[in-house]
């Protein structure tokens, strides 16, 4: 910023040359490329300098204070055995295990569902933190016989899906 008589000016570096603006114009454009430079200076991606921070204007690939010496997964390694992403481990699940315990699990609230119908119910009455003894007066039953129904669909769904309890 450069400031005669109250004027502020903006600098075009393709152009080379200087633009007058308003204050509020002004201070809008240098909030913007201050919090762009500073994002870009902590990924370590310029290194302006201070006394030169007026010639930044958001165009880090063209600057010459960019840092151009980037690492890209789909460069060829330096042996010509393929690329570093080749080599980065992906611990992200198979979208087939993904898609069969989807599956799995829909056919366990099926069953849940045929077993006890007011099993969606109970999860979401435990959900809110209520004990079994408020839980069973709800549904309308005693609270031995609604602990007694858990128990025997627990057992019931952990024979047929074992993988899950």
């Amino acid at each position: 910023m450069s400031k005669k008589s109250n004027s502020f000016r903006i600098y075009d570096k393709n152009t080379r040359t200087w633009y007058e603006v308003s204050e509020d114009q002004y201070k809008e454009y240098d909030r913007k490329r201050t919090a762009y430079r500073k994002r870009m200076q902590s990924r370590g991606e310029c290194f302006c300098p201070r006394n030169k921070w007026w010639l930044c204007d958001c165009c880090c690939l063209d600057c010459e204070f960019h840092n151009n010496k980037g690492v890209s997964l789909d460069e060829p390694l330096p042996d010509g055995e393929g690329t570093l992403a080749d080599y980065i481990p992906d611990n992200a699940p198979l979208i087939e295990d993904v898609l069969a315990d989807k599956a799995e699990l829909e056919q366990l609230i099926k069953c849940l569902q045929e077993l006890m119908p007011e099993a969606i119910k109970i999860g979401e009455l435990r959900l809110e933190g209520l004990s079994d003894e408020a839980i069973a007066d709800i549904i309308g039953i005693k609270r031995t016989t609604f602990r007694s129904h858990l128990n025997k669909v627990k057992e019931k769904l952990s024979e047929e899906f074992p993988d899950w309890f």
